[in-house]
């Protein structure tokens, strides 16, 4: 018998929890024992620049996907009778989705940053719980003495791998990637903060900043002496805002949200990444992309990214200072990471070419041999539901 396993997330290649719908649905799209079905209705426009052999192999699953969707509003459908897992989407606080499904069996994904939880009365319709890394894992263990399994997200190896540069970009620079959206917790304050001193030394250096998403946040300043506004037309000035806090407009590139097939090509072209997140429930898709595409990458050494770090796989921030809890705001476990310490990594990176190289090669052999791929999440994730049956 194969397993309907509705997963209440969308598929997309433009963010994360649509990355892992997107790839779980190509993983088991033609599974003899899973079947997957997304809450969202899944159209091509959803999935841009997905290559048409990708999207031919699992087209004839986005459509069955769809039509069970059909069936399930139009109140056509009974989960529990028809056998149906249910995997939930649960964020900050935890909150219950706004509409209650239970199938079979009920699972919780849980990716949340916010250590503050009320109650965990909610927890109660789940058989088990979900995470994306160690610190969540104990968190929620510390939370619920429901059953928690932990599945590291991946990446999808046919993509994001080492390769030569396109040589279009000036080859005298000094490229460095930072990815993910502005907000406190990814801590874009501190790359700026520690770009601006180390560009002011090197003029060859540029920053390559993909932070625009529907949820930045405007208004966001963390350290720096401006916050991000608006510009005229409307749209966030993150430009006028880089170069408000100090940055050269020279040096700075801002990419507009690009679809995670296309990520590879960006990625390749760069010297370094910096991903200095305060936290992270999962362990940072951009930071695991560009490890595997051979880029060497700076990280934080806090929350979910310590389930990233190794010897000489990336540049580890070690010093990693509290981070105070706001109203209705846990941070336990989080860091702050030095500005100080960035720097130095960054020199490090610029000035020895060799160390590029060994933890560029590293990071990317890491990825593989810790099976950190979406193939290897879906075959866990498959053996955690057919095991609660």
């Amino acid at each position: 018998m194969r397993r309907q396993v509705l997963l209440r997330w969308q598929a997309s290649n433009l963010f994360g929890w649509g990355i892992l719908g997107l790839n779980l649905l190509q993983c088991w799209a033609s599974d003899p024992d899973v079947q997957p079905l997304l809450e969202s209705l899944i159209a091509q426009r959803h999935l841009p620049s997905v290559d048409p052999l990708r999207l031919s192999a699992i087209w004839r699953a986005a459509v069955a996907s769809n039509r069970f969707l059909d069936e399930l509003k139009a109140g056509r459908l009974a989960l529990q009778q028809q056998g149906v897992v249910v995997i939930d989407a649960l964020g900050n606080g935890l909150p219950p989705p706004t509409r209650r499904l239970t199938g079979i069996r009920t699972i919780g994904r849980c990716i949340f940053e916010n250590t503050h939880v009320e109650s965990t009365r909610q927890l109660a319709i789940y058989d088990s719980l979900l995470c994306a890394s160690r610190w969540a894992a104990d968190l929620l263990r510390s939370l619920s003495d429901k059953p928690v399994a932990l599945i590291h997200e991946g990446i999808d190896p046919a993509l994001f791998f080492p390769g030569p540069r396109s040589g279009v970009l000036d080859p005298g620079r000094f490229y460095v990637f930072s990815g993910g959206k502005i907000e406190f917790r990814k801590a874009h304050d501190l790359v700026v903060l520690a770009f601006r001193e180390f560009a002011a030394r090197h003029p060859e250096a540029v920053l390559v900043a993909m932070w625009s998403s529907p949820w930045t946040q405007e208004g966001f300043q963390g350290h720096l002496r401006a916050p991000l506004r608006r510009a005229a037309a409307g749209t966030l000035d993150i430009q006028g805002w880089v170069a408000e806090n100090g940055v050269q407009p020279h040096q700075f590139i801002e990419l507009p949200p690009t679809p995670n097939h296309l990520m590879p090509f960006v990625l390749r072209e760069m010297d370094c990444a910096v991903q200095v997140s305060r936290c992270e429930a999962c362990t940072n898709l951009p930071a695991k992309e560009a490890m595997a595409c051979g880029v060497p990458v700076i990280l934080a050494n806090n929350t979910g990214t310590r389930d990233l770090i190794d010897a000489d796989n990336c540049m580890a921030l070690n010093t990693q200072g509290p981070v105070p809890a706001g109203p209705g705001v846990g941070t336990e476990g989080w860091g702050e990471s030095s500005v100080e310490e960035i720097v130095a990594a960054l020199e490090s990176l610029y000035t020895d070419t060799q160390l590029r190289k060994r933890i560029a090669a590293r990071g990317a052999a890491w990825i593989l041999e810790h099976r950190r791929t979406w193939t290897q999440h879906a075959a866990a994730l498959k053996a955690h539901v057919l095991g609660l049956l």
